[in-house]
């Protein structure tokens, strides 16, 4: 077997994210979410972004990227997106099993805060609860409030972070908040 390079591993997992969206929430929003996966892998410095995924044999199953969140302060802050599990094994916890491996693992590196944008029934099922922008201020503007999710990952309170936060490139577009 050939080692897959870095750009042909980018293409596979970006239509991997096209492929899912697609399946689960229409053509339009999968090449919107295609082309947002291949610009944060693309775009996003090394040091600033961590892929994992989840196979099954040599087929991608799941896939969740976390970026760096910057902060004012000395809190170190990861943000969850995008995430997708393919449709047909939905609903068997490999989503779960990928973010809190995920979430083990930036422990681990020492990360304080993840933070993601979402689906406050699914990601609660991984210890996220909704914030408000007075303990973290979003990026960009929220269009949906009670999505704004994070936890602490260093065992402290998750208490208000004044000041802005910033996010990688890639994210820093309000089509996405």
């Amino acid at each position: 077997m050939t080692p897959l390079t870095k750009k042909t591993t980018w293409k596979r997992l970006s239509k991997y994210f096209q492929k899912t969206f697609a399946n689960s929430e229409g053509e339009e929003v999968g090449k919107v979410l295609g082309v947002f996966a291949r610009a944060m892998m693309e775009t996003t410095p090394e040091q600033d972004l961590q892929v994992f995924i989840t196979k099954d044999e040599e087929k991608i199953v799941g896939g969740v990227m976390f970026s760096t969140l910057t902060l004012e302060g000395d809190k170190t802050a990861k943000l969850l997106s995008p995430m997708a599990v393919s449709t047909e094994v939905q609903g068997k916890g490999i989503g779960q099993g990928l973010i809190n491996h995920a979430l083990d693992i930036l422990k681990s590196q020492g990360v304080d805060i993840a933070v993601t944008y979402g689906d406050p029934n699914f990601y609660s099922r991984v210890g996220f609860a909704q914030i408000s922008e007075d303990i973290i201020k979003a990026p960009l503007p929220l269009s949906f409030p009670e999505g704004w999710l994070g936890q602490s990952l260093n065992g402290e309170t998750l208490e208000a972070i004044s000041g802005e936060s910033g996010c990688v490139s890639a994210l820093n577009n309000p089509s996405l908040w």
